[in-house]
């Protein structure tokens, strides 16, 4: 997952020789059902929850029965398996290949402290955004707890490893937070509520249709949360107390 590149430092004019430890960027096909259903742009590491949290995710199926890894493939199989031939994809902000799916509305009675927002925000790093500063990523709570942690060169790679790693280990998103580095358009936004997550937390920015779908999929969405700061773009409720 690292590859370590001898580069030229620079610093105040004085050039001299570095060793920098890079991100590799693999590329991957996933299928359903055997059938060819994206190429992804992705690290090489939590494959297995990467294809089951994609197609979770992107509204393609409802649940995932076994997926297995062949070389560059992954094969996701499913016996709610849809047929992709009807679904339109596109390529959204959120980057990557989306499939055009109306996400559900996400129901949860979770309950977030302002305190909690702040300490997930401190936890969405990884070693390997340590070592590189080449990837995003994001973290996975639980009544409190941090259940797992991801890091990818995409952003949206990140919420689908992490969704697969629920799926796969059966926990119940809608009592799950979800905290990121990556910025939350429509399309980010879209994956949380397929899978069913009521609060998202982003270091970054959204947009006025990420806002958009979030307000319709009764998630919350928190944005900008840095060291003590954060703001709660909708459904509010979910953080108590607020003064």
């Amino acid at each position: 997952m690292i590859h370590v590149h001898r580069g030229i430092q620079v610093t105040g004019g004085i050039a001299q020789e570095t060793d920098d430890a890079v991100v590799i960027e693999d590329r991957f096909d996933l299928l359903l059902n055997d059938s060819p259903v994206t190429t992804m742009v992705a690290s090489r590491d939590q494959l297995r929850e990467l294809g089951a949290g994609y197609v979770i995710s992107e509204g393609l199926v409802r649940c995932v029965d076994k997926v297995n890894l062949d070389g560059d493939r992954i094969l996701v199989y499913s016996d709610t398996g849809c047929d992709l031939k009807w679904r339109k994809s596109e390529t959204g902000s959120s980057g990557g290949q989306s499939f055009i799916s109306p996400a559900q509305t996400v129901v949860s009675d979770i309950r977030v402290t302002p305190d909690d927002v702040i300490a997930i925000t401190r936890e969405i790093e990884t070693e390997l955004w340590r070592k590189t500063g080449g990837v995003h990523c994001s973290v996975l709570f639980c009544n409190g707890n941090l259940l797992a942690k991801s890091s990818d060169v995409g952003r949206h790679n990140t919420v689908d490893k992490l969704v697969g790693y629920a799926v796969l280990n059966g926990i119940d998103l809608s009592l799950c937070v979800i905290g990121c580095t990556g910025r939350q358009p429509a399309g980010m936004v879209r994956k949380s509520a397929h899978a069913g997550i009521p609060v998202i937390i982003s270091r970054a920015a959204t947009t006025d249709k990420g806002i958009a779908e979030a307000d319709a999929a009764g998630i919350t969405l928190i944005g900008f949360s840095r060291g003590d700061r954060f703001t709660i773009y909708t459904h509010p409720g979910r953080i108590t107390p607020l003064a």
